[in-house]
């Protein structure tokens, strides 16, 4: 479930700036850009059974109808980013806006699963695209202070209301119109924007150039990819299968060399010094586990309601409504939370809310009732979700030096891709090949469950303050200095 992450603090009205008609359209067409894409992670979801019984894909294929956009919009989105410092910011977005728009006439068009699934990949390539540079050109275009921080309230409040929008959409255009509409939205969206944006926004690069480093990509993405594919075919023909063997064994290989390669670049797409910090390591593996496991308990309770429950698509959709509203309206009060608690008491905490919350989904059946008992749930464990993409985006850029602060913030933007990308393939599975889904939905809640508990557990301990010998003080330090933001 993705969300967006506003690290910002809101200015007074007083210091609220007004803006022109031309930054009001450059505002225009970059939020619509970045709403468009966050609405592609949810408009699809409560439309997948229907989309699985019109093209003949199976509960287990219908996995990568999410995980065909994620896997390239996260694997490619560094590689994107430093592709649009270095030839041009502009030229990227428009380049990928474009694409997108291509891919989504495609994905509403289909005549098989290999078209759509086409179609749902080259999306997730235009997103990686999109979203950099898109961020990019709106720092630069908004001067720092008040005129960039209202920019970037509207931009995170538009990003949060995607999913929401996408939720109850998706069940509208399903129930109305049928799965196709959800994919030509996207594309009416794109022609909408695509023609307004080359006569308002400036070309913009950076002018140190760093050096592009390809092979990371490369061997990151390959390797997600071959992991991925694995673990999901594994759920169905089992680890002994050559495929699963030789795949999986590849993926590993790929990950490891890509270890090997950042840790030799000059300019790489993940510094792994500073995966060192307490800060930056505990706070991403906060931000992996809520990004991985939410995308999964939405996929996996989207199958319960319209197949176990016999609810519609527009209903199913109003429930995920129900959660997306409160969600944004938590993002509105979240950083009033982290000033009076701490980014990491509030880290900790939304996390093991939203594991406690999860587990009380272990009540759901067969019985109307569960219908109040799952909207009661997903709503309030979104609201932890919501506190947790703030507090951990805050911890990880925290004591950053302001020269690494771009790498520290498309770790905090990678992370979120990541999860997204391998929730659904790791566990997603368990509920789709079994025989009886409400038991692989049970199965699902438990193991999600102990992981989100867990990782609380871990992040409280990683990123508790030490004072033991001098190196530790700079990190304890940074800490403390959560703790009174």
């Amino acid at each position: 479930m993705p969300m967006a992450i506003d690290t910002n603090p809101a200015p007074s009205p007083l210091d609220t700036p007004r803006l022109s008609t031309r930054d009001r359209l450059v505002l225009f067409v970059l939020c619509a850009a970045q709403f468009m894409v966050a609405l592609d992670f949810s408009v699809l979801n409560v439309a997948l059974p229907v989309l699985g019984a019109d093209l003949g894909m199976s509960q287990w294929a219908l996995q990568w109808a999410v995980t065909a956009f994620a896997l390239p919009s996260g694997g490619f989105l560094l590689l994107f980013g430093r592709i649009g410092d270095l030839y041009g910011r502009r030229r990227l977005f428009l380049t990928g806006l474009a694409l997108f728009g291509a891919a989504s006439l495609l994905a509403t068009f289909a005549w098989d699963p290999a078209s759509f699934l086409t179609g749902r990949a080259l999306q997730g390539v235009g997103a990686a695209a999109i979203v950099p540079t898109g961020m990019s050109l709106l720092t630069t275009t908004f001067a720092e202070g008040p005129a960039r921080d209202r920019a970037l309230g509207i931009s995170g409040t538009l990003l949060s209301l995607g999913f929401t929008v996408g939720m109850v959409a998706g069940g509208v255009l399903t129930d109305v119109l049928g799965w196709r509409s959800t994919m030509g939205v996207l594309a009416l969206f794109a022609l909408i924007v695509l023609p307004l944006a080359p006569g308002l926004l400036p070309e913009s690069r950076t002018p140190e150039r760093p050096r592009l480093d390809v092979p990371g990509a490369v061997t990151v993405t390959g390797g997600l990819l071959s992991v991925i594919y694995a673990l999901s075919t594994a759920a169905d023909r089992g680890f002994g299968h050559v495929d699963v063997i030789a795949t999986l064994a590849a993926g590993l290989a790929l990950l490891i060399v890509f270890v090997l390669v950042e840790s030799r670049t000059e300019a790489p797409l993940v510094s792994l010094p500073m995966l060192r910090r307490r800060t930056v390591a505990w706070g991403n593996v906060g931000g992996l586990v809520t990004f991985s496991m939410m995308s999964t308990l939405v996929f996996v309770l989207t199958l319960y309601f319209e197949e176990t429950l016999g609810l519609s698509a527009f209903r199913t959709g109003l429930v995920f409504g129900v959660a997306g509203v409160l969600s944004a309206v938590a993002g509105a009060y979240a950083p009033k939370v982290i000033g009076r608690f701490g980014a990491r008491r509030t880290l900790v905490g939304s996390l093991a809310g939203q594991g406690v919350l999860t587990g009380a989904l272990l009540g759901l059946g067969t019985h109307v009732w569960s219908v109040w008992l799952a909207t009661a749930a997903i709503s309030l464990a979104c609201v932890c979700h919501l506190g947790v993409i703030v507090s951990y985006g805050l911890t990880v850029t925290s004591g950053v030096p302001d020269a690494e602060q771009g790498l520290a913030t498309g770790l905090v933007t990678s992370t979120q891709q990541v999860g997204i990308t391998i929730g659904i393939p790791l566990l997603g599975v368990l509920a789709t090949t079994t025989s009886d889904l409400l038991t692989g939905l049970h199965t699902v809640l438990a193991v999600e469950t102990t992981v989100v508990l867990a990782a609380a557990v871990l992040v409280a301990l990683g990123l508790r303050g030490r004072r033991t010998n001098a190196k530790a003080v700079p990190e304890a330090a940074e800490v403390e200095a959560l703790d009174a933001r």
